[in-house]
């Protein structure tokens, strides 16, 4: 059984929570208020990349949360106190804003396969086998060496070969996250939404959450999202520059 719209939302502010090091209460604040809070790599969180130096801010559309090392948390609040959410967006550091999607159970449906094309669903022990990482890499991670890899691949054929992917990448205990990525000649057919659709309801048949991301400026890709069924969920920023603003 899917679980409920609330019992998502509930569990993904939990695992952010975990990872930003504030509560679920700081992620529901006031309209356009900015909790700042230091970063700490808590139990549970998901393996991405630290370095000793890290940033992130956060927006599920109220608060913004600031989750960030000492020096870099001392020039956001010197920069973001008293300013309004645009501005705090559109700050110099801040350079590229990404979009996280999250199902919407009572809307999404299983869509209809697109004619003249074949799906199959693969796990991760055959992705090595089919791919040589040269094609399909925004979709399917190929470094062996991250702490998370693609687990889920539905794949697109047409008279064999294959010309579109969606991978799914297990980041923590009920999160996944999906991304798409259809051969250019192929595009236009309605396979990228097909993908996407399909896997989702892989994952959400094992009672767990997919999330789909991409970057704000692939508007292509935010068409995908809301053809699936699929609703903007939070907004994150975690790849700054500081240069020039740290010593």
């Amino acid at each position: 059984m899917i679980m409920t719209q609330k019992e998502m939302l509930f569990i993904v502010q939990s695992q952010l929570a975990i990872d930003l090091n504030c509560s679920i209460d700081d992620l529901n604040g006031e309209k356009d208020s900015i909790i700042f809070v230091e970063a700490k790599q808590n139990p549970g969180c998901r393996p991405y990349p630290r370095k000793a130096r890290y940033f992130e801010i956060l927006s599920m559309g109220k608060s913004i949360v600031v989750s960030a090392t000492p020096e870099r948390l001392l020039i956001a609040k010197t920069h973001m106190q008293g300013k309004n959410r645009d501005t705090v967006f559109s700050l110099p550091f801040i350079r590229g804003l990404y979009l996280h999607f999250l199902p919407d159970v009572e809307r999404i449906k299983p869509m209809t396969p697109p004619k003249l094309f074949s799906f199959e669903l693969i796990k991760r022990e055959e992705v090595f086998s089919l791919f040589d990482g040269t094609r399909f890499n925004e979709a399917i991670i190929f470094d062996r060496n991250l702490p998370w890899q693609t687990d889920l691949v539905m794949l697109a054929k047409q008279n064999g070969e294959i010309v579109g992917v969606a991978g799914a990448s297990k980041t923590c205990a009920k999160m996944w996250q999906i991304s798409e990525e259809v051969l250019p000649e192929y595009r236009n057919f309605g396979l990228a939404s097909y993908l996407v659709n399909r896997l989702t309801f892989e994952i959400l048949g094992r009672g767990e959450i997919p999330s789909y991301d991409c970057i704000s400026s692939h508007i292509a890709s935010q068409r995908v999202a809301h053809r699936v069924g699929y609703y903007p969920a939070w907004v994150t920023d975690w790849r700054v520059n500081f240069e020039g603003l740290e010593s």
